[in-house]
């Protein structure tokens, strides 16, 4: 038999409310040694040796990043800011909302503004903290920290000399649409609109 038995998820005495992150069984992996394979503007490529919970060692190969931000942002009209953006790695264009790297030690709001300033020439009046997501557990600590942005005034984009893109008003039902078509396959962005589509079910307005 495996050492690996189902738990309980949780579901205890506490009706539930417990984290089910920390429930069970100490998991964690411990850094023995760590070697810096790769260095570039964005990307630093570590590979890892840990003790594995049995005290098996192992290698892991991963990517450390200084995080992001994506601002979901919303018209008057209820239409929606989204950019078209080349994308080298897979070679096509994608719809994506407003996104961005954080600065080392930038707060994520600040980082947010920006972005939401210099890529799509907008700056809000209201903002509110949708949420964090890990995009790539496997292989990188990348958190991208979601923002609604409401109450918008266009002021002029100021994009970065290497940046090229296109903004779009897109209705949210025709986003929802590209994404059910497969139209919008970014994962931040799929989520982004999960999220605005609960947000907009609850009484509270934006």
């Amino acid at each position: 038999m495996s050492g690996s038995q189902p738990s309980s998820g949780g579901h205890g005495g506490d009706g539930g409310l417990a984290d089910p992150r920390h429930a069970g069984r100490d998991l964690a992996e411990r850094l023995i040694g760590s070697e810096q394979v790769y260095k570039g503007r964005l990307l630093d490529v570590r590979c890892d040796t840990v003790s594995l919970p049995n005290g098996v060692t192992a290698t892991r190969e991963h990517i450390i990043h200084p995080g992001a931000v994506m601002i979901v942002p919303v018209l008057e009209s209820g239409d929606l800011v989204m950019e078209r953006q080349y994308r080298y790695p897979l070679g096509q264009d994608f719809i994506e909302f407003p996104a961005g790297k954080r600065d080392a030690g930038e707060d994520p709001l600040a980082t947010a503004k920006r972005e939401l300033h210099e890529e799509a020439g907008y700056v809000a009046e209201s903002w509110e903290h949708l949420g964090g997501i890990h995009v790539a557990i496997a292989y990188s600590n990348e958190r991208i920290d979601l923002y609604l942005a409401t109450r918008l005034a266009h002021v002029g984009a100021k994009p970065d000399d290497d940046e090229f893109l296109d903004i779009l008003h897109v209705p949210l039902e025709r986003a929802l649409a590209w994404m059910a078509e497969g139209k919008i396959t970014d994962a931040k962005t799929v989520v982004g609109l999960l999220m605005l589509e609960k947000r907009l079910a609850l009484a509270t307005p934006l």
